[in-house]
This record gives C-alpha cells, structure tokens and sequence, in this order.
C-alpha cells in the first residue's frame, strides 16, 4: 500500500489461473522466442492505480519506456488512482483481454485488499500475474531519545511498557501500519497505532517526538537516519540491505521474528483470459529490463532489489502474500468498507 520515495526512484492471488500458470507456460522458452511470439498490433495501455509521482507511476513509466522501445508500439501509462489502488485494478479487469491493458500492481490492491476490504469491486482470479519488478524492505526506526539500540532491546523494552509506546503509520490498513501490527502479533506485545496522512507526516511526527516508532519504507527513511534524527533498528526484509550493510534483518535478532519478513513489491499483472502469448512476451520482457546494468543501479540506489519471476513464481508469491497478510488481518480483527 506504501509507495517508496519518488525522489528515490525508487507488492490478488492466481486464482483458478494458478494451476495452468504451475503447469509451466514458459518452460526453457528463450527471451528472443518468447518477444517474437507476439507483438502489440496497437497502443499499449500500461495501468497505474496511483496517483502520478509515487512508486507504482514511477515503476509503470520505466515499464512503458521499455515496452515502447523493444515492441515498436507506443506504451503510455494511464494514473487512475483512487481507492488504494481499488478504481484503476477494477478498470484493467472491465478491459478486453489482448494484451493491450498492462496492470502495474503492488502489495496493496494485489494483496493485503482482498482481506481489508469488505465489498471488493474485483476477484483475484480476475487478474493474471506476469512477474513481480522490484521489491524493498521498511525499516523500523524510533526517537534518539527511547534507550535502545537494537531490535531486541526494543522489544524487551516494548514489553516492560505494554502499551505505554506509540507508533506512526501513513495510514490505516496500508503496509507500514501492517508490518507493525505483525511484529506485535509476534512479540506479544501492545502499543498504540496513530495514523497520519501519508509517510511524511507520519516521519515528521516521529521525529518530533509525538510518537515513539514507525515501520517506514527504508528507502524514505534513509535521509533521517543518516542525519541521525531517528535511529534504525532493523530491516523486514529476511536479508539485509546492500544501502545499510550493517543494519540486520530484525529476524536475525529476534527468535520470535524468525517467520517475519516484509517487502513492498511492485508488478505487472494482465486481465484474465490474455493470450498466454502476449503473457509470455510482457514477462520476457520485463526480464530483459531488470537484467539491465542501468535498471540495477538504479534500483540499488533506492534500496530496491530487481524482483523478476515467471508467471508461475509470481503467481505464488502474490499468493503467498495474499495469505500472510489475511491472516494478520483475520487476527488484528480489521476490515474496512472499499471508499
């Protein structure tokens, strides 16, 4: 739900797709094959269902530049934000499956959604995964002034306080908000959610002290704990990140976090009933751009990791999310109705 800092440039399940894409729609299939399967015979739509600036238009330009270039097509990307993320993926499902109408989803719409929302507008077999793009991990960051440096003294001094401690989020439902539940699902302890609108001021009211910590997006965060005006503790991803070597996985350091592992993910989807052709040759595709020495250095500057998978490793990975995040919502006892 989190976008990851534009200055930085920078996550539905298969469904009943799920079996055909595990059947292996692109064994051993070379790229340069799978691009001459097919080729767009019109303008490439290229879907954002975010406002423009953040992450997934930022992520879904860099697609259609691609696209543009190696399909001798037009791409043009298309902001219809609102809702999450719901208004734009409830438009790529009504849209004619032919390969024309690229989704570029992310953990929100495609993942935590399905269990958040009440009345969703789509299903998950309503959308094909193509392959995830890029992934990046938030970090946990609190005041200079709590008496802790690491991970496992926070939660020893978490647990000395039960719900004395409180904590930022850009909103409610969206990934920081979540990731931060989860640790105390896990921990087993209590602290107050505050909710502010958007990452930035919910980093300004950890800096001025309004609240005590935050799950933010490592790459956002960045600038404040170099300026030493918050301090990092940990990363949720389950590696560390190349940006802060010296920065553990909060894994590493909690035994209770041994399972804990959180990423905000950005990728392609198709409508459902796409030609396993057009599905092949976006997918190959995308591949080829993550491959990109440029692509890599561009994403290792924000603190984001090429994340590219066949429709079949997407397809359970979006899955597997899917069900991580329902079943912390299932049991934080969260559901709010799709605005």
């Amino acid at each position: 739900m989190k976008n990851l800092h534009r200055r930085s440039l920078l996550r539905g399940t298969g469904g009943g797709l799920g079996a055909a894409l595990a059947g292996g729609l692109l064994p051993g299939l070379p790229c340069a094959q799978a691009q001459e399967d097919w080729r767009p015979s019109q303008t490439v739509r290229v879907i954002v269902p975010a406002a423009a600036g953040g992450t997934t238009d930022i992520m879904g330009r860099l697609l259609a530049n691609h696209l543009t270039q190696h399909w001798g097509q037009a791409a043009v990307v298309e902001n219809k934000s609102g809702a999450g993320g719901l208004i734009g993926t409830a438009e790529v499902v009504r849209s004619k499956p032919d390969g024309h109408t690229i989704l570029l989803g992310n953990i929100g719409p495609q993942a935590i959604a399905y269990s958040l929302f009440r009345n969703m507008p789509y299903q998950a077999n309503q959308l094909v995964p193509v392959s995830n793009m890029i992934r990046g991990p938030n970090v946990l960051v609190v005041h200079p002034s709590l008496p802790v440096q690491t991970a496992k003294e926070f939660v020893e001094y978490i647990r000395a306080n039960p719900g004395k401690l409180s904590y930022g989020t850009p909103g409610l439902g969206q990934s920081p908000h979540l990731s931060a539940v989860w640790f105390n699902q896990l921990t087993n302890t209590r602290a107050t959610a505050v909710h502010y609108r958007g990452a930035g001021p919910s980093m300004m009211g950890l800096v001025a002290g309004e609240v005590q910590f935050s799950f933010d997006n490592l790459t956002s965060a960045m600038t404040q704990v170099r300026e030493g005006r918050v301090r990092a503790l940990g990363v949720s991803s389950a590696e560390r990140n190349p940006q802060l070597p010296d920065l553990p996985a909060m894994r590493e350091v909690v035994p209770e976090l041994a399972n804990y592992e959180v990423n905000t993910w950005f990728g392609a989807f198709y409508p459902a009933g796409t030609p396993e052709a057009a599905l092949r040759s976006l997918n190959m595709q995308i591949k080829t751009l993550l491959e990109m020495e440029e692509t890599k250095q561009r994403f290792a500057g924000m603190g984001g990791v090429p994340s590219y998978g066949t429709p079949a490793q997407y397809a359970d990975f979006v899955r597997a999310e899917t069900e991580k995040w329902g079943e912390v919502l299932r049991r934080e006892g969260l559901q709010l109705e799709a605005g």
